[in-house]
């Protein structure tokens, strides 16, 4: 009869348990939709990737770290270092 008392218990248990998650009603759901952010973030933007070694992506990420930026914003940041050091050079002849 023991077998059957905690058989008993862990099904009321399991209702109870299922009974206590509801999911969200619909207009939660739309609610929680709105408060979103826009998907059209990357709109107007072009996506640029590559393949890198270890070694190259140890230095992206200690970068990344100690600039506190993301991938994107140092990206930028090497290719306008890179693009004013070419114009600079090609500003003096030397390219």
């Amino acid at each position: 009869m023991k077998k059957a008392s905690k058989a008993a218990d862990f099904l009321q248990n399991m209702t109870e348990d299922l009974a206590a998650i509801q999911p969200p009603s619909p207009r939660e759901k739309v609610e929680a939709q709105g408060r979103k952010q826009p998907s059209s973030t990357r709109a107007g933007l072009k996506h640029i990737g590559g393949y890198l070694d270890a070694e190259t992506v140890e230095k992206v990420a200690v970068l990344r770290a100690r600039l506190n930026l993301d991938n994107s914003e140092l990206i930028k940041l090497a290719v306008d270092d890179l693009h004013r050091k070419h114009m600079a050079k090609r500003a003096f002849g030397e390219t």
